[in-house]
């Protein structure tokens, strides 16, 4: 019996194997065919469309099996899994060989499983085809393979053993995960019926090189010559193959270098199983000369993503947080999965950085102090500890990309250093595209002048890699802002953050009330909260910073938006001084922002400052001045000094409707705050005719579906309840409802409050399921837009825990009512209004479930702040006082809602 002739008996062997092993099942599968055995290989037998675990499970009934055991063959989520498990259960034979060091699960331990991994290629075949059919002995020597035939191999060779031509950069011992990459790459590259070309591109430090350099020694038994080109010097590309053509005989040594790449490329187009590695070129143009037909493989490094006409293009991305850990313990950093994780979220999961990291700190750094030093100067930090594998720091090379790119495109780099002083978030650049004000530097007005010149820079930035484009926005990759930002100079930094404003005053969505802009500022939001207060010089940037507040405070989120108020009121105080007027419209906002949480005495105290200077600046009827009073008279009325709030209200009304006209939008502003102060104080018939009338004059000035007509058709329906029309509000309010959900979104502050009203209206007029049912929902809602903390999640917990009541579910009612009082003691105070109607709830609660001496003491203590706060002849306070002498009768007191 020959050395290929072997008993091939019975079914094909099905080659079970894990993706990272492919190299090894391909050269096992090819010695088994070569044999003459039946393979089936899913790589080679199993096609685009097919039912991967039907054709498995046929296999595996059908064949016979080898199993290719190595680590990654025993991972549980690897499809090898159920395929060994399976085959224990059947107890079917399992023949198993070893492609390299690897404990195998304690139920397959007996098996004995030869290793074919540090032997020779003739040992290594010998030993499989033992495995499938037993010994056998050859009877002739192998033929040597001379080097004419290792251009033109029939077969894959052992894994791991080297071409003999073959010029490749040394391996990385510590290479770590792109086990999914390697196999895309593979099945990319193989399956090419003509030449493949297959481009790696990526942003600098993402692991190209290395990744081209692991394929190229896995898979090096797949080729029989394998040649390295550095590319980023295109004229240097010639000689470099003129070597491999001279080491091959394509050409003699010392003929002119064209026709040695002619003859080369020529020797290639009738050759196949050669592999040539183009790295970190980045014009596709440069390399179209040198790309060879025939039936091998080009690989590609390229910062350039655009290789579509020339190549398939695969991008390589940062590592999975799973890869980047496993990177920094390979490279022998001491540190915990903690740390760990911390450390490679700093780094955004960029393999050179975590190497220069990891290298960092195997010479005594902690991960505390790393951390410290990258948070002091990232640039400073990654521009030591350089692992040898690369080239240069990532700090150099991000400098010297920045610099590349200056000198390609000075626009794209001017707008990259503005981008670098924003948010790593996606920025509207196409939106500035011919809007930029003259505060902009020339040479980003020249860039976006127009979106053809703007679609120009964006092509220029992306050939470099530094930052994504996608639909209309580019975002600089987080280390690379980092980085670049780092490496600014004072001088650089101001002219960074001018145009940064130029970008954002470009890119201002418009008015914050209409919602057809909020799309806009939810993209631009992230970088009006990043940008340094500092840097932003004119009246126009301030304002679109400023602007980004109220959307927010729209929204519900006051906490953000006042700490951000109260940054830039800092800052622009100690630049501008008090009287600037930024400064003083920033002041009206922070108040806004103290009373949206609660905090309305500081409130009050900006907003009458502001006043004072308005007064004294512009004088009492000024518009502006006119705004500030009825900022404070809201400021006011939060303090329950209500008829305070009436008064100024009612003098602003009058010089607003003097001054500016009864239908303009500030004066139409007053007149609602007004109206609820009137409704406040119990004059409700005078307060329902003010907000008709309001109600009119915005529906004929700012339309129907308007955010502040909409305001005011939900206070009018306050009104009408509150004046016993609870039909004809539940109508009015149900209309608003309906436009708020399609004009603002279902989640919105404004269309949840009114959710809230229609659903007591709907528990007034006896329909409790269904207001249980609304409450219900509206809470969650709120709970997700708002926080459970806030005043208006409150509310309608708390009516909710009416309704739950009304439905006889108490004990649940009970709950609810001591969790939002509890809330709202912390939130809003022991003595607020809304706090001591849900302790008048509770108390009630009590007395129904039977704890009538926790009901009285909650009782009496909510009666006595109420006359303290609210007044002895307030209805609250009547109510509550009527419920205690109930209590004392041994009856129930009756309910109030909110």
């Amino acid at each position: 019996m020959g050395m290929g002739e072997v008993g091939v008996s019975g079914g094909a062997w099905f080659v079970s194997h894990a993706g990272a092993d492919r190299a090894w099942a391909e050269w096992a599968a090819w010695q088994l065919v070569d044999a003459g055995f039946q393979v089936e290989l899913d790589y080679w037998d199993w096609g685009a469309g097919d039912n991967f675990v039907l054709k498995m499970n046929a296999a595996l009934e059908a064949g016979r099996f080898l199993a290719l055991f190595s680590p990654a063959y025993f991972e549980p989520e690897r499809f090898t899994t159920p395929e060994w498990t399976a085959m224990v259960a059947m107890k079917k034979k399992i023949t198993p060989v070893c492609v390299a060091e690897v404990v195998s699960p304690a139920i397959l331990r007996p098996l004995h499983a030869p290793e074919l991994f540090d032997l020779s290629e003739e040992a290594a075949r010998r030993v499989l085809l033992d495995a499938v059919s037993g010994p056998r002995r050859p009877t002739a020597a192998p033929v040597f393979p001379g080097a004419l035939r290792q251009l033109g191999g029939s077969g894959p060779r052992l894994p791991g053993s080297l071409p003999r031509v073959w010029n490749l950069p040394a391996r990385n011992a510590s290479f770590t995960g792109r086990d999914t990459l390697l196999v895309q790459l593979r099945e990319t590259l193989a399956a090419s019926s003509r030449v493949a070309v297959q481009a790696l591109h990526g942003r600098g430090g993402v692991g190209k090189t290395q990744l081209a350099v692991e394929y190229a020694h896995r898979f090096a038994g797949e080729y029989e010559l394998a040649w390295w080109i550095a590319a980023e010097d295109p004229a240097l590309i010639p000689d470099q193959l003129a070597q491999l053509a001279t080491r091959i005989g394509a050409a003699p040594a010392g003929a002119p270098s064209a026709d040695v790449v002619d003859a080369l490329l020529g020797e290639l187009r009738t050759r196949s199983r050669w592999l040539l590695v183009f790295d970190n070129i980045e014009d596709p143009a440069a390399l179209l000369p040198y790309l060879p037909g025939g039936g091998g493989h080009v690989l590609i490094t390229s910062r350039n993503p655009h290789w579509r006409t020339h190549a398939s293009p695969l991008n390589v991305d940062v590592f999975t947080r799973a890869e980047s850990i496993a990177l920094l313990h390979a490279h022998g950093a001491a540190l915990d999965d903690t740390d760990a994780d911390d450390l490679a979220r700093t780094l955004d999961d960029l393999p050179l950085a975590l190497a220069q990291a990891a290298a960092l700190l195997t010479y005594g750094l902690s991960a505390a102090d790393l951390t410290a030093e990258l948070a002091r100067s990232t640039a400073k930090v990654l521009a030591e500890g350089r692992p040898i594998s690369y080239p240069v720091s990532l700090a150099a090379q991000v400098r010297l990309t920045a610099t590349r790119l200056q000198a390609d495109h000075l626009g794209a780099a001017t707008l990259l250093s503005a981008l670098t002083v924003l948010a790593p978030e996606p920025f509207p650049v196409t939106t500035c595209a011919g809007h930029l004000p003259d505060t902009a530097s020339t040479p980003l007005a020249k860039a976006l002048a127009t979106r053809l010149s703007g679609s120009a820079a964006l092509r220029a930035i992306t050939r470099h890699s530094l930052a994504r484009v996608q639909d209309g926005t580019i975002q600089l990759h987080r280390l690379t802002q980092t980085v670049l930002r780092d490496q600014l100079t004072p001088g650089q930094r101001q002219q960074a953050g001018r145009d940064a404003e130029a970008l954002l005053t470009a890119a201002t969505p418009g008015d914050t009330g209409q919602p057809s802009t909020w799309p806009g500022w939810r993209a631009l939001l992230p970088h009006l909260l990043a940008v340094d207060p500092s840097l932003i010089t004119s009246e126009a940037g301030r304002d679109v910073v400023r602007n980004a507040c109220w959307y927010l405070l729209d929204r519900g989120q006051a906490r953000t938006a006042r700490d951000r108020l109260q940054q830039l009121y800092d800052t622009w105080l100690r630049q501008l001084g008090p009287d600037h007027e930024d400064t003083l419209s920033t002041a009206q906002y922070l108040a806004r922002a103290h009373d949206d949480t609660q905090d309305h005495a500081s409130a009050r105290a900006l907003d009458e400052d502001t006043l004072q200077r308005h007064r004294r600046l512009l004088g009492d009827d000024h518009p502006d001045t006119l705004n500030s009073a009825s900022n404070l008279a809201i400021r006011l009325a939060a303090l329950r000094r209500t008829e305070e709030a009436r008064i100024l209200e009612e003098d602003t009304l009058t010089r607003q409707q003097q001054v500016l006209g009864k239908d303009h939008p500030d004066t139409l502003i007053t007149a609602s705050n007004l109206a609820a102060r009137l409704a406040e104080l119990g004059r409700t018939e005078e307060a329902r005719a003010l907000d008709e009338d309001t109600l009119q004059r915005r529906r004929r000035v700012l339309g129907d579906d308007h955010p502040d007509t909409l305001r005011s058709a939900s206070n009018l329906a306050n009104r009408l309840a509150e004046l016993g029309q609870i039909e004809e509000a539940r109508i009015l309010d149900e209309d608003t409802l309906t436009r708020q959900r399609q004009a603002l979104s279902e989640d919105h502050p404004y269309t949840l409050i009114t959710a809230s009203n229609v659903a007591v209206r709907l528990a007034d007029l006896g329909r409790t399921e269904e207001a249980r049912t609304l409450e219900e929902d509206t809470l969650t809602r709120q709970q997700q837009v708002l926080g459970k903390d806030h005043p208006d999640t409150l509310i309608t917990a708390s009516n909710l825990a009416i309704r739950l009541a009304e439905l006889g579910r108490t004990e649940e009612a009970r709950t609810l009512e001591e969790d939002t009082l509890t809330r709202q003691q912390q939130v809003l105070g022991k003595d607020h209004p809304d706090t001591l109607i849900t302790a008048y709830l509770l108390a009630t609660r009590l007395a129904e479930l039977g704890h009538t001496q926790e009901a009285r003491t909650l009782g009496e203590d909510t009666l006595t702040r109420q006359q303290q706060v609210l007044g002895k002849d307030h209805p609250d306070t009547l109510i509550t006082m009527r419920f205690l002498e109930q209590l004392d009768e041994g009856r129930e007191g009756p309910g109030i809602g909110q």
